[in-house]
């Protein structure tokens, strides 16, 4: 599922690209909304909320969509072929510039602008938005103490933006266990901090890295090396399925620099 800092960057892609400008044709290729056409209503912005996705277009409008774990969206100039298959694509907004194909998409809906925060109001502070709320996020990762701090942060009820990628990154950079419990963790601020400037240091570029390296395969400390040696100490990398029942997620650690609960 894609990070926060890549939904930012869509964001801003689509909003360049399309604000201030008038739909010339749309084509919602969901039952839901099928029979919909925002022809003629100008898009006037696209933020990130967290990873969720919101187009205002005309008056009273909101699109919102989200990537989940397979979904893209690409710009391209009329008339030229898409990258993805055509069998893939949810939705097409077209204005006289632009081409923007939203393929995969997890989410198509379209609520009313006075009720945005049906959709997105669940979210906690977002780690790359203007209401970010450090206090806030970290009142509520508190509120469950005894919850393992990877599955903590990655919660997007709690602080909006991390991934599993940053998931064990960060757990890797803090020196914390994943399994480790939220009121175990000795400084909860300072990883929380580190959050906000990972994402941060990633929105402008494709290439996400921890490590401050982009070339392929040094970008990151533990997250899918799984079996290869620690970058720091030379220990191997574990991996666990970990997380709540129907929603584990692949984990990676290293569990000399990053010792278990008791260790």
């Amino acid at each position: 599922m894609p990070e926060g800092d890549t939904v930012w960057r869509t964001a801003r892609h689509l909003d360049r690209a399309l604000s201030r400008s008038v739909l010339v044709s749309t084509d919602f290729r969901v039952p839901a909304l099928a029979t919909v056409d925002l022809s003629g209503q100008k898009v006037l912005e696209t933020v990130a909320r967290g990873k969720h996705l919101l187009t205002r277009i005309g008056d009273d409008q909101t699109l919102h969509t989200h990537l989940k774990m397979e979904g893209s969206w690409h710009l391209y100039r009329p008339g030229t072929r898409w990258g993805r298959p055509v069998h893939e694509a949810r939705l097409v907004l077209r204005t006289q510039s632009w081409v923007a194909v939203g393929f995969a998409l997890g989410i198509v809906e379209l609520v009313a602008r006075d009720s945005e925060e049906t959709v997105v109001g669940h979210l906690g502070p977002d780690l790359l938005g203007p209401d970010w709320d450090e206090a806030e996020a970290l009142r509520r990762l508190r509120g469950d103490p005894m919850r393992p701090v990877a599955e903590a942060i990655m919660d997007q009820r709690n602080l909006a933006g991390v991934g599993n990628l940053y998931k064990s990154e960060l757990c890797f950079l803090s020196g914390v266990d994943p399994r480790l419990p939220v009121d175990q963790v000795p400084d909860l601020t300072r990883l929380v901090r580190r959050a906000r400037a990972v994402l941060d240091a990633n929105k402008e570029r494709v290439e996400q890295s921890t490590t401050g390296d982009t070339r392929r395969g040094r970008e990151t400390w533990v997250f899918r090396r799984d079996k290869q040696p620690c970058r720091r100490c030379g220990t191997r990398i574990l991996v666990d399925m970990l997380g709540p029942p129907g929603q584990e997620r692949a984990t990676y650690w290293c569990p000399r620099c990053q010792p278990a609960p008791g260790g």
